[in-house]
């Protein structure tokens, strides 16, 4: 993580994500790359780490988030931007809604990626149109205590809700 202290315009944040995705292609990452910037700070950046760090859920957009959080001492980041150097994938943007960000840039777009050779359009298909097939069946298995630990949850007095 590296935070740049730089108040600036938002494509000078745009900039700045597209340069770390440019540099993180020639240290063996993906090439994407994306920032969290609060009150026109940067907080914290995050490149993809997908094939180094041998985890598919290290994309560049929940690698800054992660590190952001980790900045700011809290799992909510309401204020704050995410930039990012490509238009993010479902679950980029899904971390973003559960980080509660106030928004979203991004520069290329998913079109951009397939054809670099990313298969994101796929899953993007997947959750836009019901008629395409998952790539992935998810299937429910009924059990008779499946709310066991939301049960557990709710009787928790001292739980920090989310």
């Amino acid at each position: 993580m590296s935070v740049d202290v730089a108040v600036g315009t938002e494509q000078d944040w745009m900039a700045r994500a597209i340069e770390l995705a440019t540099s993180n292609v020639d240290n063996d990452g993906g090439p994407f790359g994306a920032l969290i910037v609060r009150d026109g700070e940067i907080i914290a950046t995050g490149t993809n780490k997908v094939t180094a760090d041998l985890d598919p859920t290290a994309h560049a957009e929940v690698t800054a988030i992660r590190n952001a959080c980790r900045a700011l001492d809290s799992f909510k980041l309401a204020g704050c931007v995410l930039v990012t150097s490509c238009e993010p994938c479902p679950m980029c943007l899904a971390a973003a809604l559960w980080a509660r960000v106030d928004r979203v840039l991004f520069a290329a777009d998913r079109d951009d990626a397939a054809d670099a050779g990313f298969d994101d359009r796929a899953f993007y298909d997947a959750f836009e149109d019901p008629e395409t097939k998952c790539p992935t069946p998810v299937l429910r298995v009924r059990m008779p205590n499946r709310n066991a630990a939301f049960d557990a949850w709710r009787g928790k007095a001292d739980r920090v809700d989310y």
